[in-house]
């Protein structure tokens, strides 16, 4: 019979990284606590070992649903071998889920993560001492470097000669074991795990001592709470760490008095360096992958798909065009090959404006969001985002939320889906549905291609093609402002949350992981780009049929009889204040379009374009060339905070858990997006 095992640890304790290395599976991993939130099943390679990799708790007394799913798993599932992964760095914390995972009659592997992190600090600590006085097997590992992962599978695959399961206690005072044997002895026979029971019973934990309910337990409680002067609750997890002390003590030994860790945090923690600092940070994240990278890059991608003798470059502090002959681009290509093939001229447009300008539109953009999930995969591992929660902790209380919830908003910086998901990691009810409700306020990747389009087409003219990467980076901070406001206003006047906590523990700075960091890429990018080749390119072929038929679906050369036109100028009135009081069908409908994926607003504007043989998106007389600095930046604040895409909405339909909520919170995040950007739009008609 196949084995089963179960990962267990404290968050951030490297589980996740683990998970992967033993299974070759790719799952979510980041230098924070919370990464887990549910469980996850693989398979041991080379192996027929089942294993799977729970929620990081800190004890099997449960307060979170997280904790609630891995302590049912580890009492009820019964896993043959318990995998318990401590973060060597901080043995004393993580060592108190260690002595109830021993109680409960399986076999415990202790795994020693982070060895290498553990000497850089100065530390050592004695492995076989350590395995004797905890009366288990103990193996030290680096998950990161792949260190002494052969000998943690030899140990799980050889697991019934090399591994025991713990039968005695070394823990409790002899007048605490005593009651403990009493109560096992008095306890069915089909209770399999008896001692964590009857610790649970004295400890009065109301999964337990409901169930086992006897008034000679309560007599007996009660006589050792007199005896000890303690609550036994306090008593138990006191001598707990009593116990945990002493085999800190006698296994490890320090050689450095002060770490790497603790002297950059010196300088990061800073409390006049550490805000500026991380805006240093993320401006020079977005001058790298907007300024030079995208500036680099987009007018490559774009000759590619539509062709043309130039390339233009826009990079910061500088702006150059190349001539480079004439290059014909797939559009144009295809749409030869299909002429030339007897086709028609509607299918030669079809594909050449239709298929390939939309999705082209949105592809240009690959290279510089891979910069961007690179660079931010990279703050995530080092393990600088989780200083960065503790930074606006304080702040984020004033508006009912703490700094856990800012792990969710830089998530969402590359897709709101997984960001909304990771909200469930916040215990506090009404601090998880203001972050469900605020998440997709950030810009993520797909809203990139939207304010580069309009940093191209409107304000690189205005301001010049070398400064225009401000103008991305000011959206950023525009996004964190506009959380602020709407985190108050709900504060104020729909949740209103003034009970928020956040306690976490700082994880050591660590070298991230290039195999990882490269896989983390490229699973982001190459969804990205999925999107483009299925929703998008859908969209744009839609698009171009509803701009090539009339109301009657019969084919017209004329844009403005089209049923697109129609459906646009029918709903032209939501949007003329964000537009300066333009009344604008092509701007409309390519708003709605971001409801399908935020991409396609782009994408359906340069099918629009491209069908109206206007040239550039906001060239000529076309559709989009009344776009001003104002009405510009008033329909990119609509089209980046309103509603998210319907993948979006549904992860906030099923974090929220009711279809009322989630339409309360899109039409919050909606009349907000509405209300700022037609301030805006008016100011700007005003002037």
């Amino acid at each position: 019979m196949a084995k089963h095992c179960a990962l267990v640890g404290n968050q951030n304790s490297g589980k996740t990284l683990l998970f992967n290395v033993l299974t070759g599976l790719n799952q979510k991993v980041g230098n924070w606590p919370g990464v887990t939130v549910e469980r996850k099943d693989g398979m041991i390679r080379g192996t027929d070992i089942e294993i799977t990799d729970l929620p990081g708790i800190y004890s099997l007394s449960p307060y979170t649903s997280e904790e609630e799913i891995s302590r049912r798993f580890v009492v009820e599932q019964r896993p043959d071998v318990i995998i318990n992964i401590i973060d060597s760095t901080s043995i004393e914390r993580a060592l108190y889920l260690t002595t109830q995972l021993m109680e409960l009659n399986t076999k415990v592997l202790v795994v020693l993560n982070m060895e290498d992190i553990l000497a850089k600090k100065g530390y050592h600590i004695d492995i076989k001492k350590f395995s004797k006085l905890l009366g288990t097997t103990c193996v030290s590992i680096s998950a990161l470097k792949k260190t002494g992962i052969q000998e943690l599978i030899d140990c799980v695959v050889h697991s019934d000669e090399k591994i025991n399961t713990v039968k005695e206690s070394r823990i409790f005072s002899d007048s605490v074991e005593h009651l403990i044997s009493e109560i096992m002895l008095k306890l069915d026979s089909d209770v399999y795990e008896k001692r964590f029971a009857a610790v649970k019973i004295i400890e009065r934990d109301q999964r337990y001592y409901s169930r086992y309910y006897q008034e000679e337990f309560e007599s007996e409680i009660r006589a050792l709470e007199e005896r000890e002067h303690n609550d036994t609750e306090q008593l138990i997890a006191s001598q707990r760490y009593t116990y945990i002390e002493k085999l800190r003590d006698e296994t490890v030994t320090r050689k450095n008095s002060v770490s790497v860790t603790e002297k950059i945090d010196h300088i990061l923690l800073n409390k006049w360096l550490a805000i500026p600092i991380f805006l240093v940070i993320m401006l020079v994240v977005y001058l790298l992958s907007v300024g030079f990278v995208g500036g680099a890059t987009v007018g490559i991608v774009d000759m590619l798909f539509n062709g043309g003798n130039e390339i233009e470059f826009a990079i910061p502090f500088a702006s150059f065009t190349v001539e480079v002959g004439e290059v014909q681009g797939l559009g144009p290509w295809l749409a030869e090959c299909i002429t030339n093939a007897g086709g028609s001229d509607w299918a030669a447009s079809l594909v050449a404006d239709g298929a390939v300008a939309g999705v082209g539109a949105v592809c240009n953009f690959v290279p510089q969001i891979m910069i961007l999930f690179l660079l931010i995969s990279l703050l995530e591992t080092c393990g600088y985002m989780s200083r960065v929660t503790f930074l606006f902790d304080r702040a984020f209380k004033k508006i009912g939320m703490s700094g856990k919830s800012l792990i969710p908003f830089i998530v969402g910086t590359g897709c709101s889906v997984p960001a909304i998901m990771g909200a469930r990691t916040i215990e506090n009810r009404e601090e998880h549905q203001m972050t469900v409700t605020l998440t997709p306020f950030m810009p993520c990747s797909a809203k990139l291609p939207i304010i580069t389009c309009f940093i191209a087409g409107v304000f690189a003219p205005l301001m010049g093609k070398s400064n225009t990467w401000l103008i991305t980076f000011s959206m950023y901070l525009l996004a964190v402002l506009v959380i602020v406001l709407a985190g108050f206003l709900l504060n104020k006047f729909f949740v209103k949350n003034k009970n928020t906590s956040y306690i976490t523990e700082l994880p050591e700075y660590h070298v991230p992981s290039a195999e990882y960091v490269a896989r983390d890429v490229w699973d982001k990018t190459w969804a990205f780009i999925k999107r483009a080749g299925t929703i998008i390119f859908l969209c744009s072929v839609v698009v171009w049929v509803l701009l090539n038929v009339d109301y009657q679906f019969h084919f017209t050369e004329n844009i403005e009889e089209s049923l697109l036109a129609n459906i646009g100028r029918s709903i032209s009135w939501i949007f003329a204040p964000m537009l300066g009081m333009e009344f604008s069908w092509g701007a409309s409908v390519s708003a709605i379009q971001g409801l399908v994926a935020k991409e396609a607003v782009v994408s359906s504007m340069e099918v629009i374009t491209a069908v109206e043989e206007g040239g550039d998106v906001f060239a000529g007389n076309g559709s989009f060339a009344f776009f001003n600095g104002f009405s510009a930046m008033g329909y990119m604040i609509f089209t980046l905070f309103s509603a998210p895409c319907f993948g979006a909405i549904g992860a906030i339909r099923r974090e929220i858990g009711s279809t009322k909520g989630m339409w309360k919170a899109i039409l919050f995040e909606t009349g907000l997006a509405w209300v700022l950007a037609s301030a805006v739009g008016i100011w700007g008609a005003l002037l």
